[in-house]
C-alpha cells in the first residue's frame, strides 16, 4: 500500500468562495483507491481536511484508515510549519512536501528519505525572480545595521567580497581565516578567468546563454532560480572589479577582451594573463581593507572555526581555535557565514592548497545543515601528471590553455609504448599519425567541451595504452599549431614577407606569451621541459566541489541565521562546473547577493541586542571541541595525520574517482569506516594543546574528511545514474557517454546527520525545469 501523488492523479477545481480542492488518492495493493479531499482557501486562513473512511466491509479497512489518520497529520503539520513562516501553501507545494518518506536499500544499510526541501525560490517569471525578490524583502535600516554582529568565516573571493560589502553597508563584521593574511585564500591560484554576459564580443552571448550553458554544463543537476541570478549578475562583477582596478587584459582598442572556455560556443570569459584569481582577490581584499581600517571589520588571521553555536535554534557564534596560542576563544553574532571552500582535498593529491578543508561546512552539517550533493566533484583535465608517492599536492594548467592547446596522443600502441619509454619524441610522431580523440569524437566543441567529458576522454585513451609519460597517466597538449598561426597573424601585421619558419616560431611564441606566460613559465619550472618547443603533458587531477552546505534561494542553510556562499555551498553548478564560473559564483554570492538576502533575515533580529558568549550553549560547545581535542593529543597512537590523510586520499581517488561502480563504492564505504575507526585509536599527534600545533590542525581536519569520505561515498552509491562528474560505469552508452535517469534522480540530495555518517537521513530537492528544455547532453 503506499500513496500515490503525481501529476497525472491530481486535478485541482475551483471551489465557491475561492478555494482550490485537490482530490489525493490512496492506492492498495488491489488497485483500488480512496479519495482523500484537501481543500485551500486562497487567503490561506483556513485549511480543511476531509476523508471519506473505509468502511468495514473492506478485510483491510483499519490499515487503511491508519493510513488516512497518518496523512491528516502529516498535512496538519505541514500546515503549521507554513504558517509560521507566513508563506503561501499552494496545492502545488503541498503536493511537493506530501512525498511519502521511504526506505532505499544500500547494501546492508538502509537510507531514510524525508519530504522534498523548498528551496523558496520565488514565483513568477524567471528573468524577473531576483528583481521582484530584491524589491518586497524586509530590510534593515542603517542605524539599527550598526548594532548587528556577522561573523564570515572564510576571506576568498566569496569571504572577501562579502565581508567588505556587509562592512560598507554598516554591520560589524568579524572575518576569520586560519591563514596568515586574507589574501593568501586559495582563490588567489585561480587561472584562467571569470566568466560573465556581456557580449563584448557581439558573438550571441547573452543572460540567457550563459544560463543556459551552465544549467546544461551542470547536466541538468541545478537549481533554475539560482543559475539564472548567477548569469544575471555576473556583469555587474565586472563593472565592480573594473572601478577596483583589476587590470583585466584588453584588446589593442583598449576594451576589456575575451576568451573561451570549456562547454560554450561564445568568448565570455575576461582575464588577467593566468592570474584571474590573483587580480579580483586583491581587488576584493582592498575593499576588505578600507572596512578594516574603518573598524567596520574586525580580522582574525589564524584563527580556525572548530563549532558553530545554536541558540534557541539560530546560528549565534563560533568556537575559534587561536592557530598560534592554541586558545579556544568564543565569538558570537546575530548571523554566521560560511565561506571556507570545497573538500578536494579529501583525495589527499588535488589543484587545492595543502590547507585548504571542509571542517567550517562539515561542522555545521553536525550541527544540521544539510550536506548536498557530496559525490559531485569535478576533475579538471588539465593538471600536471603525478609524478610520485613524495608529492602532497597536484599543479593545476589553465583550461585557458585549450582555446590555443591541442590534445592528443599518439594513433599506435607502438609510438605510444616508444615515447613512454623516452625513445620517440613527440614533435617527431608527424600529423597523420596523431590521434586528436577530442575533436574526433566532440567535433562541434572540440578541445572546449566541458571537463567532465575531457577527464574522461583522457582516461579512456590512458586506459587503453596510449598515455604518454612513465606511468602511461598522461596526454599531450600541443600548442605548435597556434604559434604557427599567430606567428603567420603577426608576419602579416609587420609587413613581413614570405618569413622563414625561424620568424615565424619567434613571432608566434610572443603572443602565446602575452597570454599564457605565467603558465608556460610555471610549468618548464616543474617538469623542465620548455612547452613552446615540446607539447607539455597534462591528465585529470581533482580540482572543485559542486557539492556542499544546501541553501536556499536566500543562501541561508538548514540552520536559521547560518548561510553559505561560493563554493562551500552547492547551489549553482549542478553536477559539472564549467571553467571560469568558480569565481563568477563566489564574486555573485558575496558582492550582489548576501549583502540582500542576510537583511531579510536580520530585520527581525533587530531588537536581539548584542549575543553574550557566557551562555551554556557557548560553553559546552567549547567543552565539546576541548575534549575532541584532548582525545587526539593523548592518543599517543603509531602513525602520522598524513599515514591516514593518504590512505583516504587513494581509496577516494581509486574507488570514488573519474568513474565509479557499485562494487568499489561499497568497498569504499567499509574501507573508510575500518579508516576511521584505526585513526581514532592509532593516530599519533605530537605536541599540546595550548600552543602552536600544525599536527593538531591538521587531525582535525583529517578527522572530518573521514566522516565526509563515507557521507560521499554513500551519496554517489544511491545515485544509480551518470551524471557531470558523477559517472557510474553501469550506466553509460556503447560510446562510454553518460546516461541520465531523470525520471528518478532529478533531484538535490541533502543529507542530515544523525550521529554517524551511515545513518544520514536522505531529504530531496525536487528540480523543476519550466524555462529549460531537459534533455541528453551532446557536444557533438
Amino acid at each position: 500500500m503506499g500513496l500515490y501523488l503525481t501529476e497525472k492523479h491530481i486535478k485541482y477545481k475551483k471551489n465557491g468562495g475561492g478555494d482550490y480542492v485537490s482530490p489525493f488518492f490512496i492506492y492498495h495493493k488491489n488497485k483500488k483507491r480512496t479519495k482523500v479531499f484537501c481543500s485551500l482557501k486562497i487567503s490561506q486562513k483556513d485549511w480543511d481536511f476531509k476523508s471519506k473512511e473505509v468502511t468495514k466491509g473492506d478485510s483491510n479497512y483499519k490499515t487503511k484508515n491508519k493510513k488516512i489518520s497518518s496523512l491528516k497529520t502529516k498535512i496538519e503539520k505541514i500546515i503549521k510549519n507554513y504558517d509560521s513562516t507566513n508563506e503561501l501553501l499552494t496545492p502545488e507545494k503541498l503536493k511537493t512536501e506530501l512525498e511519502v518518506s521511504k526506505v532505499i536499500s544500500n547494501g546492508n544499510k538502509n537510507i531514510n528519505t524525508k519530504s522534498t526541501l523548498d528551496s523558496k525560490s520565488p514565483n513568477g517569471l524567471l528573468a524577473n525572480k531576483w528583481t521582484t525578490h530584491k524589491g518586497s524583502i524586509n530590510l534593515v535600516s542603517p542605524s539599527n545595521k550598526r548594532n548587528i554582529d556577522i561573523i564570515v568565516i572564510g576571506t576568498g573571493l566569496a569571504g572577501a567580497s562579502a565581508s567588505a560589502t556587509l562592512a560598507e553597508l554598516g554591520y560589524n563584521v568579524k572575518a576569520f581565516c586560519f591563514q596568515d593574511s586574507p589574501r593568501r585564500a586559495h582563490s588567489i591560484a585561480a587561472q584562467g578567468g571569470i566568466n560573465a554576459a556581456k557580449n563584448y564580443q557581439g558573438d550571441g552571448d547573452s543572460i540567457y546563454r550563459l544560463f543556459y550553458d551552465t544549467i546544461k554544463g551542470g547536466d541538468y543537476r541545478s537549481r533554475e532560480a539560482n543559475v539564472y541570478r548567477l548569469a544575471e549578475v555576473s556583469g555587474n562583477i565586472i563593472d565592480q572589479c573594473v572601478a577596483q582596478g583589476v587590470p583585466f587584459a584588453r584588446d589593442y582598442g583598449g576594451l576589456l577582451d575575451n576568451r573561451s572556455f570549456g562547454g560554450v560556443l561564445v568568448s565570455r570569459t575576461f582575464y588577467a594573463k593566468g592570474q584571474t584569481g590573483q587580480q579580483l582577490l586583491l581587488g576584493a581584499y582592498s575593499a576588505m581593507n578600507r572596512q578594516i581600517a574603518r573598524g567596520k571589520i574586525k580580522m582574525y588571521s589564524r584563527h580556525e572555526m572548530m563549532d558553530i553555536v545554536k541558540i534557541d535554534g539560530k546560528a549565534r557564534g563560533i568556537i575559534a581555535r587561536n592557530l598560534i596560542t592554541g586558545k579556544l576563544e568564543r565569538h558570537g553574532a546575530h548571523a554566521v557565514v560560511i565561506a571556507s571552500g570545497g573538500y578536494g582535498n579529501i583525495f589527499y593529491l588535488s589543484t587545492n592548497a595543502m590547507g585548504s578543508n571542509v571542517s567550517a561546512a562539515w561542522k555545521i552539517h553536525k550541527k544540521g545543515a544539510f550536506f548536498a550533493n557530496p559525490c559531485f566533484t569535478q576533475i579538471h583535465p588539465t593538471c600536471i601528471p603525478v609524478s610520485g608517492d613524495y608529492q602532497s599536492k597536484l599543479t593545476l594548467m589553465s583550461e585557458s590553455l585549450r582555446n590555443d592547446g591541442r590534445i592528443w596522443v599518439p594513433k599506435e600502441l607502438s609510438d605510444a609504448k616508444l615515447v613512454q619509454e623516452g625513445k620517440l619524441s613527440p614533435v617527431d610522431i608527424p600529423e597523420d599519425k596523431r590521434d586528436y580523440y577530442l575533436e574526433r569524437r566532440y567535433p562541434a566543441f572540440g578541445n572546449l567541451v566541458p571537463r567532465d567529458i575531457a577527464s574522461r576522454a583522457a582516461k579512456e585513451r590512458c586506459d587503453k595504452g596510449y598515455g604518454v609519460n612513465k606511468t602511461g597517466e598522461a596526454v599531450f597538449l600541443d600548442f605548435s599549431h597556434s604559434i604557427i598561426r599567430y606567428g603567420k597573424e603577426k608576419a602579416k601585421v609587420k609587413g613581413i614577407d614570405d618569413p622563414t619558419d625561424e620568424i615565424i616560431f619567434e613571432l608566434g611564441e610572443e603572443v602565446v606569451k602575452q597570454k599564457y606566460g605565467n603558465l608556460f613559465q610555471m610549468y618548464e619550472k616543474i617538469v623542465d621541459e620548455n612547452p613552446y618547443k615540446v607539447p607539455m603533458k597534462i591528465y585529470p587531477a581533482v580540482h572543485y566541489t559542486m557539492g556542499g552546505v544546501w541553501v536556499d534561494y536566500n543562501l541561508m542553510t538548514t540552520i536559521p541565521g547560518c548561510f553559505a556562499i561560493g563554493e562551500a555551498n552547492f547551489s549553482d553548478h549542478g553536477a559539472n562546473r564549467l571553467g571560469a564560473s568558480a569565481l563568477m559564483q563566489g564574486l555573485a554570492d558575496g558582492y550582489f547577493v548576501l549583502p540582500y538576502t542576510i537583511g531579510d533575515y536580520l530585520s527581525n533580529d533587530i531588537s536581539t541586542g548584542e549575543i553574550k558568549t557566557d551562555s551554556s550553549e557557548f560553553e559546552n560547545s567549547e567543552r565539546d571541541i576541548r575534549q575532541q581535542l584532548e582525545r587526539l593529543i593523548n592518543n599517543k597512537g603509531k602513525h602520522s595525520v598524513d599515514y591516514y590523510h593518504k590512505k583516504l586520499g587513494k581509496i577516494m581517488w581509486n574507488k570514488c574517482g573519474m568513474s565509479r561502480n557499485e562494487k568499489d563504492l561499497k568497498e569504499a564505504i567499509k574501507e573508510i569506516q575500518l579508516l576511521r575507526e584505526d585513526f581514532h585509536k592509532n593516530v599519533n599527534v605530537t605536541g599540546r594543546i595550548g600552543e602552536y600545533n600544525e599536527h593538531l590542525a591538521k587531525a582535525t581536519r583529517v578527522s572530518d574528511f573521514l566522516e565526509l569520505g563515507e557521507l560521499f561515498a554513500k551519496d554517489a552509491l544511491e545515485r544509480t545514474e551518470s551524471c557531470g562528474g558523477h559517472f557510474r560505469e553501469e550506466y553509460q552508452t556503447k560510446e562510454g557517454d553518460a546516461i541520465r535517469d531523470d525520471k528518478n534522480f532529478k533531484f538535490v540530495s541533502a543529507w542530515e546527520f544523525k550521529g554517524d555518517p551511515s545513518k544520514a537521513t536522505l531529504h530531496k530537492e525536487q528540480l523543476k525545469y519550466e524555462d529549460i528544455e531537459v534533455k541528453t547532453r551532446s557536444y557533438k
